[in-house]
């Protein structure tokens, strides 16, 4: 079975970094994209970053841009997402995902595969 596995979540002070991974696996498991989505206690799920296997190209939500890198490690179906200069309203759940189509269907929250989300605390 399909499945995400995210890591990397945890605690820091504003202007800190932290990273995000997150790994495809599973025998039926495929993607032409991965990104990160996040939501904070109270708000709207937000797209934060995408990364398109064929080509590398990447895109990022306004408020993060700048600040985070999306990155893929093709042979370990593997994206990362390193947040630097963090501020306590990054301060959310945030959850991977991939699609096997398209980055666009990820960035508009479509995707065929979730995960179960880690959480990012960003203390002032």
């Amino acid at each position: 079975q399909a499945q995400l596995i995210e890591s990397g979540g945890g605690l820091v002070q504003a202007g800190g970094s932290l990273r995000l991974s997150c790994q495809g696996s599973g025998r039926t498991f495929s993607s032409a994209a991965m990104g990160w989505f996040r939501q904070a206690l109270g708000k709207a799920r937000e797209f934060v970053a995408a990364y398109s296997w064929s080509d590398g190209n990447t895109s990022y939500g306004d408020s993060v841009k700048g600040r985070f890198t999306i990155s893929g490690d093709n042979a370990e179906n593997t994206v990362y997402l390193q947040m630097n200069s963090l501020e306590p309203e990054d301060t959310a759940v945030y959850y991977c995902a991939a699609d096997r189509h398209s980055a666009y269907r990820v960035m508009v929250g479509l995707a065929n595969y979730w995960g179960q989300g880690t959480q990012v605390t960003i203390s002032s």
